[in-house]
């Protein structure tokens, strides 16, 4: 038996490391916090499993985590949540992308699950998800969508945790037979739902919820399509296209928002974000960049120029900036949606390279008639005044310029004097 054990086993000789050994290579004390019930889990490892077992454990100690609870009884208090992408980024525990602008994580008795915990655990990610995927399933039966007087359902849960249902479509299947179905998940504890007729209802519901306190996820629309959920693709002239638009440039400017609060003010300033309306009432991002200092651009259909005097020098597509080759930006190293660091700033010369969407005078037009005074030109309007008029939908495009490819189609209405 002993000549055909050596076909069927495979014995690993590589001497294992002790318990006491790996944490005094990586500097860890033996009287860490939690650490003593994952002793006797470790003695079953084999020598790598050793080495990444304590690899996992000086990332968690590194990044700040405590120790995760037992597997014995974290398996059996585990709950997934829905979090905006960049806020997963941001925070740095384990996650999932699961739809376009939302990922998923999980909560292990109370705490939001790092990664390392799965090497420490000993789990697959596959694994603590489906089962905390299982057990949120299993907390939901008998809970029925309340229907409001809108006729649009909403999801209504004790836990308070209504937004992670939109991991269990089961749960509504069936409530618009024939008809498509539209989902919002605008806060934590809100998950709205509504046909196609219904969907004006839907962004008031939408708008009333994120009017209150909580924590936001996403006011974007979603679709369900073939069992798969993307953001609702409404084209003009759809009555909902606009508020589609303003909604997901709402979930993006969020994302900069948090961005802003936490990049180093040596690094650069950052251009304030705010929405501009056609002469048709579309909206498009507009950032504004002030001479005088590095810029720190978000990703904008335009951008406003302002010199360091004060003086508008006019709105242009963003889209064109690579024109201008002597300007050249770099993208800063930040989580969540994309923005280039510029060190320089654009000559007027420069600046004609550019598609324009409104002149330097057009856009000191738009800031005075925006902000109601005299005709008299009004005093060096600073970015955060540009940004306001801006967001409120009170600059309007006068001029005639070509539109790049990514706005084609978004008709910016007569331009000519005729």
């Amino acid at each position: 038996m002993a000549f055909f054990s050596r076909f069927f086993s495979s014995q690993d000789r590589t001497p294992a490391p002790s318990f006491d050994e790996v944490l005094a290579a990586r500097g860890i004390p033996l009287d860490t916090p939690g650490l003593a019930p994952f002793k006797s889990e470790f003695l079953h490892l084999k020598a790598e499993e050793r080495n990444h077992w304590v690899d996992a454990l000086a990332e968690n100690l590194a990044g700040g985590w405590s120790m995760p609870p037992d597997w014995l009884d974290a398996q059996y208090d585990l709950v997934p949540e829905v979090v905006p992408a960049w806020q997963a980024e941001r925070d740095g525990f384990w996650f999932r992308h699961h739809l376009e602008g939302l990922a998923v994580r999980v909560l292990a008795c109370g705490q939001v699950m790092p990664a390392p915990w799965l090497v420490l655990w000993g789990m697959g990610a596959d694994d603590v998800l489906e089962r905390a995927i299982d057990q949120l399933r299993e907390r939901s039966k008998d809970q029925p969508f309340q229907r409001l007087p809108s006729g649009i359902y909403q999801g209504v849960f004790k836990d308070g945790r209504a937004s992670a249902r939109l991991l269990l479509p089961e749960l509504w299947q069936g409530l618009f037979a024939g008809q498509n179905t539209f989902v919002a998940v605008p806060a934590d504890d809100s998950l709205l739902l509504a046909p196609q007729v219904l969907l004006p209802k839907l962004v008031e519901g939408i708008t009333a919820r994120l009017a209150n306190p909580g924590r936001r996820v996403m006011a974007t629309i979603y679709q369900q399509v073939d069992g798969h959920f993307l953001p609702a693709n409404l084209q003009d002239p759809h009555p909902i296209a606009q508020p589609q638009r303003e909604l997901r440039q709402g979930d993006l400017a969020e994302a900069y928002r948090a961005q802003e609060a936490v990049l180093p003010a040596d690094l650069g300033r950052c251009a304030p974000l705010g929405m501009v309306r056609t002469q048709q009432g579309r909206s498009v991002s507009v950032a504004t960049w002030q001479e005088g200092a590095p810029a720190l651009l978000p990703e904008t259909d335009l951008v406003a120029f302002i010199a360091a005097s004060g003086k508008p020098l006019g709105i242009y597509f963003r889209q064109t900036l690579p024109r201008i080759s002597e300007l050249h930006g770099t993208p800063v190293d930040l989580w969540g949606p994309r923005r280039l660091r510029y060190e320089g700033f654009p000559t007027p010369a420069q600046l004609e390279r550019l598609e324009c969407f409104a002149s330097g005078e057009q856009m000191a037009s738009l800031i005075k008639s925006a902000q109601g005074g005299p005709q008299t030109p009004p005093a060096r309007p600073s970015t955060a005044a540009l940004a306001n008029q801006a967001a409120s939908g009170a600059l309007s495009s006068q001029a005639s310029s070509p539109v790049p490819a990514h706005l084609r189609g978004l008709s910016l209405g007569r331009q000519d004097k005729d």
